[in-house]
Parts: C-alpha cells; sequence; structure tokens
C-alpha cells in the first residue's frame, strides 16, 4: 500500500529528571552546603512539514512515538541534561485530530511549518534550590513532572489547485495523463484510481497541481462503491473540473448523481467553482454528441466544455478555463520562480 491518508499514533513526550539531594563535603570546608541539582526538562514532541512527502505512509508500521525522559539532577551543582525532543515528519496538507476525531489540534498549510504538540515535563528542583537564610540545610527535592500523552489522528488532506471529479471510467485518470507527466492506471472498468493521483500541469504560462480522485457512485455518502472518503483531498482546490462520459446512458442524470453525493458530503464543495466538460467526445456519433450536450446544459444550467482526453481535443480550453480561476501563483511561489531563473553570480 504506498498511499496512505490516516493514521492512528501514540505520543508522549519525555517526563521530566528528578531533582538531587546532595551535600558539598570536602575537606578544609567547614560549611560545604546542599549542592543538589536540577532534573533535566523532558523532550518535547514536535510535529513538522517536510518536503517530498504527499503520505503517512510512515506511520503504517510504526504508531508509538516517545521523546526522551530529562536526566536527574547530581551532586556538585549538576543539572541534569534535557531530554532530546522527537520530530514527526508529515506531507503538507496534514491535519492533526484529538481521539475523537473530530477535535482539530491543527492544520498544516504550509512547508516547513512546525508544531509543539507535547510539551516535555518540567525537571525537578533540586536542595540546593531551597537554601536560603532561614534553611541552610534542605534535605528534600522535587520529582520531575510526568510528560504528556495521548493518542491523535493523522489525517492528510492533499494540497492542490484544482480537482476532477465525476462517476467511476469518466476518464478522469486519461485527462491526467494527458495534461501532466502523472502516469495512473487506466484501463476499461470502473474503480481503475484506488487513491487520489497527483499531477503538475502547465499551461498558459502558469503551473498548478490537479488532482485526481476515485470515482463517486450512486450512494458514495452511505459507503458504496469506494465511499466518499478521498473526497477530503479537494476540499483545498480553488475549483473543481466535472468530468462526464459522453458514451453514458445519460449525461444530465450522471451529472445530478455526482452533484447529490457532493452536496451529501458537505466541506462546502458544492459552493467552488465548478467546470463542466463531455469527456470522450470522440467515442460517440455527432448526432449523440449533440444530445448528450444538450442533456448536461440543462442539468447544470451552463454550457458545458466538449473534451477528449486520448485525443487532445479541447484541452487546452479546459485548462484555460481552470487557469482563468486559479488566477495568479502565490506570492511565494512567484518569488521562487523569480529567484531560479536569476543567474548564479560569484
Amino acid at each position: 500500500m504506498k498511499f496512505l491518508d490516516e493514521a492512528k499514533v501514540y505520543i508522549r513526550s519525555g517526563d521530566g529528571g528528578n531533582g538531587c539531594v546532595a551535600f558539598r563535603r570536602e575537606k578544609f570546608i567547614e560549611f560545604g552546603g546542599p549542592s543538589g541539582g536540577n532534573g533535566g526538562r523532558g523532550g518535547d514532541v514536535i510535529i513538522e512539514v517536510a518536503d517530498g512527502l504527499n503520505t503517512l505512509i510512515d506511520y503504517r508500521y510504526q504508531q508509538h512515538f516517545k521523546a526522551q525522559k530529562g536526566e536527574n539532577g547530581m551532586g556538585k551543582d549538576r543539572h541534569g541534561a534535557g531530554g532530546k525532543p522527537i520530530v514527526l515528519k508529515v506531507p503538507v496538507g496534514t491535519q492533526v485530530f484529538d481521539e475523537d476525531r473530530e477535535t482539530l489540534i491543527h492544520d498544516f498549510t504550509t512547508r516547513g511549518e512546525k508544531f509543539i504538540l507535547a510539551r516535555g515535563g518540567n525537571g525537578g528542583f533540586g536542595n540546593a534550590h531551597f537554601k536560603s537564610p532561614t534553611n541552610r540545610a534542605p534535605r528534600h527535592a522535587n520529582p520531575g513532572q510526568e510528560g504528556e500523552e495521548r493518542w491523535i489522528w493523522l489525517r492528510l488532506k492533499l494540497i492542490a489547485d484544482a480537482g476532477l471529479v465525476g462517476l467511476p471510467n469518466a476518464g478522469k485518470s486519461t485527462f491526467l495523463a494527458a495534461v501532466s507527466a502523472a502516469k495512473p492506471k487506466i484501463a476499461d472498468y470502473p474503480f481503475t484510481t484506488l487513491h487520489p493521483q497527483l499531477g503538475v500541469v502547465s499551461a498558459a504560462g502558469r503551473e498548478f497541481v490537479l488532482a485526481d480522485i476515485p470515482g463517486l457512485i450512486e450512494g458514495a455518502h452511505e459507503g458504496a462503491g469506494l465511499g466518499d472518503r478521498f473526497l477530503g483531498h479537494v476540499e483545498r482546490c480553488r475549483v473543481l473540473l466535472h468530468l462526464i462520459d459522453a458514451t453514458c446512458e445519460h449525461a444530465g442524470k450522471a451529472y445530478k448523481t455526482v452533484r447529490h453525493e457532493l452536496e451529501a458530503y458537505g466541506g462546502q464543495l458544492t459552493e467552488k467553482t465548478e467546470i463542466v466538460a463531455l469527456n470522450k467526445i470522440d467515442a460517440v456519433t455527432v448526432d449523440d454528441l449533440k444530445k448528450q450536450k444538450d442533456r448536461l446544459k440543462r442539468a447544470a444550467k451552463k454550457t458545458p466544455l466538449l473534451v477528449s482526453g486520448a485525443t487532445g481535443a479541447g484541452v487546452k480550453d479546459a485548462l484555460q478555463a481552470l487557469v482563468n480561476v486559479i488566477g495568479e501563483a502565490p506570492a511565494d511561489q512567484q518569488e521562487k520562480s523569480a529567484a531560479e531563473a536569476e543567474p548564479w553570480t560569484a
């Protein structure tokens, strides 16, 4: 299994080290006094967004992560060393939920972002900390505080500018392969796409990320087919490209089926800008194409685009429509592109 978008993980931060009770005893030093050091702080549990990751597969085989415990204090006023933190690497777009799977703890949307999920326990004070003019020989020290422990859920929602939706065998994978370097599985049977695919598309002087998710069927929100669990990967998209198979029985009914599943899922997917396209126009006659186009126009209340991922017909128009909605590249991406374009100088 190469793609994993949800994982349950147990984390525990490090306990603080105990304080030490000690007294300085050296020859010729009559009043040595207390010399017990403080315990070290326990290590934190940190989650960091790392480049090059697009799945949570690392957490399929290891679910328990514990930070290092702080060292205990020692005599001669020696403080214990702090425990080393443990860092969990996740891809951009990961959400962290509490054990109830509903309480959102943090949402990672930028590269390099860090978040302390569990702080280590404080180290205990040694007896040297408690000395005072009225308490010159304290004989007690504090134990270290315990670290935090909890179960969390990691849920990945891919970061993409545009998303492909439609029924199984609508030609989404073929379209993605035609416009990008992605190589999704393509076959003449439904549900060839079993997990989301991403592709980088270059069109009209603009690069954007296009996401393809497994097809939706009637009753997907109730678990039919692969269900609607992958719709979360298009929640962050700015625009949806809805592909309808021109060879199906009724293009209008196919469109309404997918729209009903999007409404049942929620997540404001129905409020996103939608571009409707009739795909596989090369596989039908002129008369059938006109009938399907009219049916789809009545159902969607807009004129659909006519495309063919196999022959490339109408693909440029569809990409231009996506670029028009996506708009300009983000400022950070523009700066990065400008920096890469500048020649290196000593």
